[in-house]
């Protein structure tokens, strides 16, 4: 039976690059799919997948509680006005004042935690808050979904969701044919590439760290930055670029030309749900660097095609780069491949899909 599928997120990203491919689905096995998110000048790319969408407003970083109810009392209203068979939220605040409002309103309610955030890590009061909205929110959750087992884990040992409602998944999943595997690039220069927001969180200081040492030893490495800044690295950026230590390209919509000229992605993340540069570098045959932490670890395969590195340590991610640079031409090239072979047996979009609308669908 087809279904009126309302969908809140905080941000275009999410939808667009990351779950682009589920709402076509949706909207191909004929639900009626209404998406809830910031407009901006890019929603019209949304609207070309055959979905209505509405504008919301969410301010992700505030914690101010009247921006907060009106977000809450938004949801109330739009799910009132829509009429939904089931709502499907990504990120915190929609899980959180989506799921409440979803309750309220005696709605089917499906949550996706893409990562815990900031907060769960950090502690204090923020994550006493969170953690509060998010027991309101997921208790008559349907189901939750997670990108990782670690994620679901903490949440059913502090008693947020019951065991039977966690779902996981091998995150969103890997588009197999858009991240096409392409042979490893040739040539003396040993290419790195970052992607992601330029935050402490990403482990951006101690990879900064990390190429003042190797700069240092090797002229023949390159290291590339592509992501928006969330906290204020524009200095340190422009003098290590400057200084030829990286090269900064800022956000890029299309990542794969600069997935198909690097080598090796590196990704030192505090905490991830799971980091789908990792899958999209994997599937097109790079290497991975990244730390050993639930959304990082999944998509390596120890000393197959890539290694992971302790949190926070600038010596033990160093001696990973360096490793990575004395491998032969031939051992590179056999790391991408088992990486490639690794993402389709794993981690292929289609499957991720194929059980993410079954579980809207049930």
């Amino acid at each position: 039976m087809n279904k009126k599928v309302l969908i809140l997120s905080n941000h275009f990203v999410t939808i667009h690059k990351f779950r682009q491919e589920l709402v076509m689905n949706l909207v191909e096995r004929g639900h009626d799919v209404v998406v809830s998110l910031p407009y901006s000048n890019e929603t019209e790319r949304i609207e070309d997948l055959g979905v209505r969408t509405i504008n919301t407003y969410v301010d992700r970083k505030s914690i101010n509680p009247i921006k907060d109810i009106k977000l809450f009392i938004e949801y109330i209203n739009l799910i009132r006005l829509e009429k939904p068979d089931i709502v499907v939220s990504y990120t915190i605040k929609p899980n959180a004042y989506g799921g409440i409002a979803s309750k309220l309103c005696k709605c089917e309610f499906i949550a996706n935690v893409t990562g815990l955030g900031s907060a769960y890590y950090k502690g204090g009061f923020v994550k006493k808050i969170v953690s509060a909205l998010y027991k309101m929110g997921f208790k008559s959750a349907k189901s939750v979904i997670f990108e990782n087992e670690g994620n679901a884990q903490v949440l059913i040992d502090d008693k947020t969701i019951k065991q039977d409602q966690a779902v996981v998944m091998n995150g969103a999943g890997v588009n197999l044919d858009k991240f096409s595997f392409c042979p490893m690039p040739s040539g003396n220069v040993i290419r790195f590439l970052f992607v992601g927001r330029i935050m402490a969180e990403k482990g951006i200081e101690e990879l900064f760290e990390v190429i003042k040492r190797i700069r240092s030893e090797y002229n023949n490495v390159e290291f590339s930055f592509i992501g928006w800044f969330e906290d204020d690295y524009s200095e340190i950026i422009k003098e290590f670029e400057e200084k030829n230590f990286i090269k900064y390209y800022g956000y890029q919509d299309d990542v794969i030309p600069f997935i198909r000229n690097s080598h090796c992605i590196v990704l030192p993340s505090y905490h991830e749900g799971m980091a789908n540069v990792l899958l999209e570098g994997a599937a097109m045959g790079r290497a991975l660097i990244a730390s050993d932490i639930p959304g990082c670890r999944e998509a390596i395969v120890e000393g197959k095609n890539g290694w992971t590195c302790k949190v926070k340590d600038v010596d033990d991610l160093y001696g990973k780069i360096k490793r990575f640079i004395d491998l032969s031409y031939n051992e590179k090239v056999k790391m991408g491949k088992f990486g490639r072979c690794h993402m389709e047996e794993i981690f292929d979009k289609k499957k991720v899909v194929k059980l993410t609308v079954e579980e809207i669908e049930r």
